[in-house]
């Protein structure tokens, strides 16, 4: 058996109430519990106790960030989290510090994670329409979803953790189809997990 820990990254806002990354979270609990997971479920914009918070962290096999794309990242709650969370953890909880050594103190910059067996995945939704990624002539210049999201992986591979495949549900303001990114994800955890 292993352990799912679910962030509800959504902070909610008049015009993004939340219940896209709601059920988002409700069906991977339903899909990963049906396969034998233990999940558990947080939402840091309702609080956080940092010690249980950095618990979690070590308890967890898998970590699902499930995110909206919130002006090019994730929404202000969950960095303070992650300032809050995070930087607690770089006392050996989440990482040896940054991974460098009074003897080498120019090398092995985050390389200090302790959460090596650890693994995660980002779910995201995101109004940007799935063609505005990986073509040079739209707004992200050819850049994909994961390039976009670079600092969050960059943030989870500080502690060594080891990233799985990420899922974006495109388009969900303007032109929302929930019923097909519900399935699409269904299938995405099912190959995944």
């Amino acid at each position: 058996m292993k352990n799912v820990l679910i962030i509800n990254a959504h902070h909610y806002y008049p015009f993004a109430e939340g219940n896209l990354n709601q059920a988002m979270v409700e069906l991977a609990e339903r899909e990963l519990e049906d396969k034998g997971y233990t999940v558990k479920t947080v939402k840091p914009s309702e609080g956080y106790d940092v010690e249980q918070a950095l618990a979690d962290h070590t308890w967890a096999d898998i970590v699902i960030l499930q995110s909206p794309v919130n002006w090019m990242g994730v929404p202000w709650s969950f960095k303070k989290y992650m300032d809050d969370v995070y930087t607690a953890g770089m006392g050996g909880a989440m990482c040896n510090g940054d991974g460098r050594s009074e003897d080498a103190p120019k090398k092995n910059y985050g390389r200090g994670g302790t959460l090596s067996d650890t693994k995660y995945m980002l779910s995201l939704t995101a109004n940007a329409p799935a063609e505005s990624f990986n073509d040079p002539d739209e707004f992200f210049e050819g850049k994909s979803v994961d390039d976009l999201m670079f600092p969050m992986h960059m943030n989870f591979k500080f502690f060594d953790m080891q990233p799985m495949p990420t899922f974006m549900a495109y388009d969900v303001m303007k032109n929302a189809e929930p019923e097909k990114d519900f399935e699409r994800f269904k299938q995405h955890l099912h190959e995944n997990f």
